[in-house]
């Protein structure tokens, strides 16, 4: 959408953005104002808003003076609209940016924003094909779209060309449309994910059974005793899922380091 159509240099800055993921389709570091506003699901009214707010870093200066945003631009956007989906407000959302390092890769944002993601309730919208291809940077293909399908992304409706998106996992279905991995290998390292974080899940929630809950098993009468209980738990699952994806990610920088300190070769010895 040009909202402000022919001035994709206006608000500027000399300085170049940082963060910028390798060139892929709808992710490449040479998003004018408008690609950008298309693939996250915004206006161009809207991105220029968020930059006056200091919300989006400038973007880089290429010829004629256009500007330029990449990845990170792109991942700032998606956890900003993560957090409004949780209802948090301008000021509040500000205030949360602030917080973030200013050297967050496109990377470190894609995972702050699925903690974020966590926090808000599962819910499902329909999107058309032409929505969809906005956000994905070009039309997708029938294969494309059944991949998506695979990967729990969408469900096909009615209508051929209307789904029904899962907004919490669209932003790393297109990204994994681009990644250059078998299909079947993207299904069998989910089903891995899958299996240990259910695992995960049961074992906590024994815990939280056993040592949390058990002490107001006896007041579970008392109305008061289990509206704290519940405000406990919810408080608690934003915590768990930090404590476990911070987990994950330094298991497989140790996992990945023990594996690959000796070079390829001891790859294929072991």
């Amino acid at each position: 959408m040009r909202d402000e159509a022919g001035d994709e240099a206006s608000g500027a800055h000399p300085s170049p953005s940082e963060g910028c993921a390798p060139p892929r389709r709808g992710y490449e570091p040479s998003l004018t104002v408008d690609e950008l506003a298309a693939r996250a699901g915004v206006t161009v009214r809207t991105v220029r808003f968020y930059s006056t707010r200091g919300l989006l870093p400038p973007p880089s200066i290429g010829p004629r003076r256009v500007g330029r945003y990449g990845a990170a631009h792109l991942s700032r956007l998606a956890l900003i609209e993560e957090l409004q989906h949780h209802g948090m407000t301008l000021a509040a959302i500000e205030r949360y940016m602030e917080q973030l390092p200013a050297d967050m890769t496109a990377h470190d944002l894609a995972i702050h924003r699925a903690l974020v993601a966590s926090w808000i309730p599962e819910g499902a919208t329909e999107m058309s094909r032409e929505q969809l291809a906005r956000r994905a940077g070009g039309e997708l293909t029938d294969s494309d779209v059944n991949r998506l399908a695979a990967m729990s992304v969408l469900e096909h409706t009615e209508d051929p060309d209307t789904f029904r998106i899962d907004p919490g996992l669209l932003h790393l279905g297109l990204r994994l449309l681009d990644v250059p991995i078998a299909h079947d290998t993207i299904l069998a390292a989910r089903d891995v994910m899958l299996e240990h974080s259910r695992q995960a899940a049961k074992e906590l929630t024994r815990l939280f059974q056993d040592e949390v809950w058990a002490p107001y098993r006896e007041r579970a009468s008392d109305p008061k005793a289990v509206e704290a209980m519940k405000s406990l738990s919810a408080e608690m699952q934003p915590m768990v899922v930090q404590a476990l994806v911070t987990a994950f990610q330094r298991s497989l920088k140790d996992e990945l380091r023990s594996r690959y300190a000796e070079g390829p070769q001891r790859t294929e010895q072991g």
